[in-house]
């Protein structure tokens, strides 16, 4: 139900948008625009996304592990979900009422928002194919896979919080730059860590 809603909110007010509605947002504040039927491509990413949730873990090698972790997967999609109504909700303001909308600001609170959660999360995740911080040295094994995901986890909420913090900085650049440059960090951090957790292991 919740995958439908971003086709919903866009069939509510579908013939009060203008032809053209905003589409992208530069750094420097300009704002691209298209047409108002590309709209129903953005909402559709949601539904196919969640078929994609439902279906990747029947046909994942470590399925069993699912039932392990489940209402952290459960989350992920609750959350992602939410995240791609807004965005669909924000296209929607800023077609009907242009300027209503802080729009990198929100959007790097949101995005920042979903790292903290998803940070949060990923030291209940399983060995898995498709969930979680994979490196071919977090598959190795059970441990380090494990290792991984709880340094990747607290990487990862620690940037989602530079990130929420920064997105009421002064200029859209200052806000993407605190935004992007931690995430880099942590995943640059986080895959030398499991680097370092697998030839650990080896040496037992």
């Amino acid at each position: 139900v919740l995958s439908l809603l971003p086709l919903v909110m866009i069939a509510a007010v579908y013939r009060r948008l203008p032809a053209e509605v905003p589409m992208h947002w530069d750094l420097d504040g300009a704002v691209d625009y298209g047409a108002k039927a590309q709209l129903w491509v953005i909402a559709a990413t949601a539904p196919v996304l969640e078929a994609m949730f439902c279906f990747l873990p029947k046909i994942d090698p470590k399925n069993k592990n699912y039932d392990k972790f489940g209402d952290a997967y459960l989350g992920i999609q609750l959350v992602t979900l939410l995240f791609l109504a807004a965005m669909t909700g924000i296209c929607i303001t800023e077609a009907l009422r242009p300027g209503t909308v802080n729009v990198s600001g929100v959007v790097c609170l949101l995005v920042s928002l979903l790292m903290v959660y998803l940070g949060n999360v990923m030291p209940r995740f399983r060995m898995n194919w498709y969930c979680g911080f994979k490196t071919p040295w977090a598959l190795s094994s059970e441990t380090v896979w494990t290792r991984t995901q709880r340094v990747a986890g607290r990487l990862l909420f620690a940037a989602g919080l530079i990130g929420a913090a920064g997105s009421f900085a002064p200029g859209d650049t200052a806000k993407f730059v605190l935004l992007l440059a931690p995430l880099v960090l942590a995943c640059g951090l986080s895959t030398v860590m499991s680097w370092r957790f697998y030839r650990e292991e080896s040496r037992k």
